[in-house]
């Protein structure tokens, strides 16, 4: 069943880890979990923009920021797709990474290594129910933390390597993932600067 393993990471994180690593589902599963998960923060952003308005300024008379509903969808469809794209290039990074530390997963592992992980990070999607932009960093700050901290418990138990090489290639994870996020921040401003920005209402 998709989204199984989703009390689990919460609950008991380690014990969830051991039991995805003996009950290896296909790599369409992994994927499936996290084009579910993914919904969640395309769909918010899109309801907030469209119909709560962003709050980004401070004091009680700050404007508050609406898209039209066609750019709200596009903007939100657009995410929801990068976010698929990033979780695999993700999964990519981990799997080549690996060869440089003696284990050699497969592609669902790996996978499954960056859907699982990034499942917190989305789930914060839901924070977008209250569009003010200290909230939203705050409960994002949350997610991203205990994201980072599912990759350094999974890592040696997904690819069965003692804790301290674990870390070491957790860390180098992260640091790709920061790259990456990077790369696609950039690729958010060119496509702004060509005229794909959003449409205010």
């Amino acid at each position: 069943m998709i989204l199984n393993h989703l009390w689990g990471i919460y609950t008991h994180p380690k014990e969830e880890w051991a039991t995805i690593d003996r009950q290896h589902e296909s790599y369409f599963y992994a994927l499936s979990h996290i084009m579910v998960i993914a919904l969640i923060p395309a769909g918010m952003a899109y309801y907030a923009s469209a119909y709560l308005g962003w709050d980004i300024g401070a004091g009680p008379t700050a404007d508050v920021i609406k898209l039209t509903q066609t750019s709200a969808m596009s903007m939100a469809v657009a995410m929801y797709f990068g976010l698929i794209v990033g979780v695999i290039a993700l999964a990519i990074l981990i799997h080549e990474l690996a060869k440089s530390f003696d284990t050699h997963p497969n592609y669902t592992q790996s996978l499954e290594i960056a859907a699982y992980t990034a499942t917190p990070l989305f789930m914060t999607g839901f924070s977008a129910f209250y569009p003010e932009l200290w909230f939203i960093m705050t409960i994002g700050l949350v997610g991203l933390s205990y994201s980072v901290y599912l990759l350094y418990s999974g890592v040696p138990i997904m690819l069965h390597i003692p804790e301290e090489k674990g870390f070491i290639f957790s860390s180098s994870v992260v640091t790709c993932g920061l790259v990456l996020l990077v790369i696609l921040m950039a690729l958010s401003v060119i496509l702004w600067s060509v005229g794909l920005g959003p449409q205010y209402a």
